[in-house]
């Protein structure tokens, strides 16, 4: 069956549900900590790849576009409701009506049997537009009781629908504070919409902290797991965003988002023609690192379109426009069989992997203070090594050090083979490719051409496909032991000195 192609080829029975569901450095946590979460909260995020690094190789998610009205104002936003360029929040191909995105969440889940969250996060705030949105929730509650329902908001409506909300059993609600401070506020929002008037500045944001953060403990109080999305803006929040993470832990927040500004000229945003810039990967991992003594923190994030379908990192939206939808033919009951096998799979797949230790190499042992190294995956799922150099669209960034490894990030890149004999550019593409990678010492791919690995080397990056369809935490933790008996870390590499 070509949805199962990433488990491999074992005979999958029916498992329990993975008592955790993550592992090592999953949903921003350790082991640890996920075992002493009660086993109610275990269930509701073992598969859901938003709140758990593990999960978002194996299951996907899809937005609806069904909610346009904003009721703020952010300066790192434009709303473009016919894009189908930009992969961005705010952006989508299509509005839907609620009948439509119903029609459509059905279409993706019979095709897309991995698929098991549907958010609405846009293009504006769905607590903004509350009929559009909760008359998709109701209809989908009826009519496809087996998906979990998610949303996404600003908070400045929160208070208002915290009891509407668990009504229709949403129980992940993601909210984005970008500050806890107005002054701060005010250089990120323009302006609230508030009691039907427009409020400005440093007044403006401090009734969205205010709502924010009641609405925080309204969720909290009614056993909803909360989220909360920040964007990180170098000279703005950058250094606030630790007391964000503190005071939203402190009230019951389950997982912390800190994710890159993106504010390209061309997106039309404030930022981005004020020339903004966003963080470099290592401004980002470390202030992620700091805020991570607070909070579980999300790593896996890709800051997904208001339309997005498929895995984390994927978009499927093409093949599921309205016109293509209106000429498919769903039995949505057959559908549900086929799901729940698929399903079943993946947890006994889930439950092999938490079974073995977190590195099948841990007897290796690495001396406590031997540095740190960072690598670069080529992956297409499944948390496999899987994936040929040319024909990754984004990395996965691992961190390895004596403590073992962790996942750190996402880069996104360009694509160096694009089919034919046209691949890569020479070293223009090759040194873009190389540049999305600053910081890492290796990459670790399925296969890679001759060119690329030359390249590679020659930047002071170790080219590796030797580890193909190995576990990642494996292939990375055997490379590093490599690394350590080849006396390679002893010093610092090219790659981080240059």
């Amino acid at each position: 069956m070509l949805e199962l192609k990433v488990l491999g080829d074992h005979d999958h029975a029916e498992a329990e549900v993975p008592q955790g569901g993550c592992s090592s450095g999953s949903c921003g946590s350790t082991d640890d900590q996920l075992n002493h979460l009660p086993e109610s909260i275990r269930q509701r995020v073992y598969n859901h790849p938003c709140y758990s690094e593990q999960a978002h190789h194996h299951f996907a998610r899809m937005h609806v576009a069904v909610a346009p009205a904003c009721n703020i104002q952010c300066n790192y936003c434009n709303r473009k409701y016919d894009c189908a360029n930009e992969s961005r929040p705010g952006v989508v191909s299509e509005l839907l009506t609620p009948k439509q995105a119903v029609k459509k969440t059905i279409a993706v889940a019979a095709n897309i049997p991995q698929m098991t969250v549907l958010g609405i996060a846009g293009p504006g705030d769905p607590l903004a537009n509350p009929v559009r949105t909760f008359s998709t929730f109701r209809m989908l509650t009826e009519q496809a009781p087996d998906i979990k329902l998610c949303v996404s908001t600003n908070g400045l409506s929160l208070p208002d629908y915290a009891d509407e909300l668990t009504k229709h059993n949403i129980d992940h609600v993601t909210i984005t504070i970008n500050c806890v401070d107005p002054e701060v506020g005010a250089k990120i929002y323009p302006w609230v919409f508030w009691e039907n008037e427009r409020i400005r500045g440093v007044e403006g944001a401090k009734i969205l902290i205010e709502r924010q953060q009641r609405g925080l403990e309204m969720l909290v109080e009614r056993d909803i797991l909360v989220k909360v999305n920040s964007v990180m803006l170098p000279g703005i929040n950058d250094h606030h965003l630790a007391e964000v993470s503190r005071i939203v832990k402190s009230k019951g927040a389950f997982l912390h988002n800190v994710m890159p500004l993106i504010a390209e000229p061309e997106h039309g945003t404030y930022f981005g023609l004020m020339e903004q810039r966003g963080p470099t990967p290592k401004e980002l991992q470390d202030l992620q690192d700091e805020c991570s003594g607070d909070m579980n923190m999300m790593r896996h994030c890709r800051q997904c379109r208001a339309d997005a379908v498929g895995l984390l990192g994927e978009d499927r939206g093409a093949e599921f426009t309205m016109d293509k939808i209106e000429a498919m033919e769903i039995d949505y009951e057959a559908a549900m069989v086929k799901r729940k096998r698929v399903h079943d799979a993946i947890n006994a797949e889930l439950a092999k992997d938490n079974a073995q230790p977190a590195n099948a190499n841990a007897d290796q042992m690495i001396p406590a203070g031997t540095r740190p190294v960072l690598m670069a995956i080529a992956s297409q799922g499944g948390g496999l090594v899987n994936q040929h150099f040319g024909h990754a669209k984004e990395f996965l960034v691992y961190e390895a050090s004596s403590e073992g490894v962790r996942f750190i990030s996402h880069r996104k890149t360009d694509l160096y083979c694009t089919g034919g004999d046209t691949c890569g550019d020479g070293d223009s593409l090759l040194g873009g490719i190389i540049k999305s990678l600053e910081g890492c010492e290796a990459v670790l791919c399925s296969k890679i051409g001759y060119e690329p690995w030359e390249t590679l080397e020659n930047a002071g990056i170790i080219p590796n496909g030797e580890h193909a369809m190995e576990r990642i935490e494996d292939a990375v933790w055997a490379v590093y032991v490599e690394m350590y008996q080849n006396g390679k870390l002893t010093e610092q590499s090219s790659s981080l000195t240059a």
